[in-house]
């Protein structure tokens, strides 16, 4: 009985750390990882400690990564604090108020209605909003793509 619980729990884990990789505060690979050391521990003990280390080292790496790429990705583009920051309250408005669109057009709106405060001309604010979303979805992807390989290791020590 107490199998099924982890299984169940370490099953929500792994969902809500693929919801988490989209939906800004929560934190997805961590989630997702979490899902795996539940599974863990069931009697079967699925994954072997090297796996469980790689894919803390992983999630430890995405996690400070999600933090530099949109950085990094509006810095590339010459782009300033305030389009960084545009970028991310973009994203929370867009995310209530045109789902799911919001997550990709929110950031783009933000960061460029940041740089436009700080006085940059329309050309150079569309860079840093190309940049900070070009940072933004390199940033998902990594966070997805690692999510559903724990994902894939999790379904395929329950079936």
């Amino acid at each position: 009985m107490p199998d099924i619980v982890f299984i169940i729990l370490g099953g929500i884990c792994i969902l809500a750390g693929i919801a988490g990789c989209i939906l800004p505060g929560l934190p997805g690979p961590p989630i997702s990882y979490a899902g795996l050391i539940i599974l863990q521990l069931t009697s079967k003990k699925p994954f072997t400690t090297d796996l469980l280390v790689i894919y803390g080292g992983l999630t430890v790496l995405v996690t400070v990564l999600e933090y530099i790429i949109p950085v990094y990705g509006a810095k590339k583009f010459h782009g300033s604090k305030f389009g960084i920051y545009g970028s991310a309250i973009g994203l929370i408005i867009g995310l209530f108020i045109i789902p799911p669109f919001g997550i990709i057009i929110g950031p783009f709106i933000g960061a460029f209605a940041g740089e436009l405060a700080v006085g940059r001309n329309i050309e150079r604010a569309l860079k840093a909003s190309i940049g900070s979303l070009i940072g933004f979805i390199t940033g998902t992807l990594i966070k997805l793509v690692l999510s559903f390989a724990m994902a894939y290791h999790f379904i395929s020590e329950i079936i």
